[in-house]
């Protein structure tokens, strides 16, 4: 059977009277924004503009859509759809998509499920071609706790139901100072709009990301 081509939600910053998405973004460093389990929402279409307008071409692949996407599966469909091996797949098809529109280097986010991805995408960092990474409360670290093979960040807040202090210690203690903790603040402290949004940590977390990608980044070209 033929595979299906990738779906990839693209923005880049555009000069006035271009396109919202140019055909040529670069040259420029590129990021891959990993969705939730929740697939892409309108928080993660907004949260890719907002990275875009910081001066990054950005791809937002869509895992889900081989079992229809968050309409037509339940979680755990959609979850055990995404095994290593095809999101290692798709995330070099979409570094390649970055790199297509003239990326210079590249850097890898994402949110509860897409923290865990970015944290297996730090890891295969050498295989993909990936600069530096930052996670956000992703579950599941604990099982695969590894070498990490570029820059990385691993945020989480102290209130978060899905992922206890108690995995988050487990992840410090192999990780140390790349874990970062805001105490009191719930999974989905980033998901504007939502009531776990914080209005101490999401804010403080977006300026700790733009840092550390201009660190990582700006200056880096492979």
């Amino acid at each position: 059977m033929t595979d299906l081509a990738l779906p990839i939600l693209t923005a880049a910053p555009a000069e006035p009277g271009e396109p919202a998405e140019p055909a040529h973004a670069g040259p420029r460093p590129g990021v891959v924004v990993i969705h939730e389990g929740m697939g892409i929402t309108p928080q993660l279409i907004r949260f890719v503009e907002r990275v875009a307008r910081e001066g990054y071409v950005v791809a937002a692949p869509d895992l889900f859509f081989r079992v229809g996407g968050p309409e037509s599966s339940d979680f755990g469909t959609m979850i055990g759809s995404v095994t290593p091996e095809q999101l290692q797949r798709d995330l070099a098809t979409t570094i390649a998509h970055l790199r297509a529109l003239g990326a210079t280097s590249i850097g890898v986010t994402g949110f509860c499920m897409g923290g865990f991805f970015t944290y297996r995408a730090a890891k295969w960092a050498g295989e993909l071609g990936v600069d530096a990474a930052v996670a956000f409360y992703g579950g599941g670290i604990t099982r695969e706790l590894g070498d990490l093979a570029c820059p990385a960040i691993l945020f989480f807040g102290g209130a978060d139901p899905y992922v206890p202090m108690s995995d988050i210690e487990v992840v410090r203690a192999h990780h140390g100072d790349l874990v970062q903790v805001y105490e009191g603040a719930d999974h989905g402290f980033m998901r504007d709009g939502s009531d776990s949004y914080s209005e101490t940590a999401a804010p403080d977390a977006w300026a700790k990301l733009l840092a550390f990608f201009g660190e990582h980044l700006r200056g880096s070209a492979r």
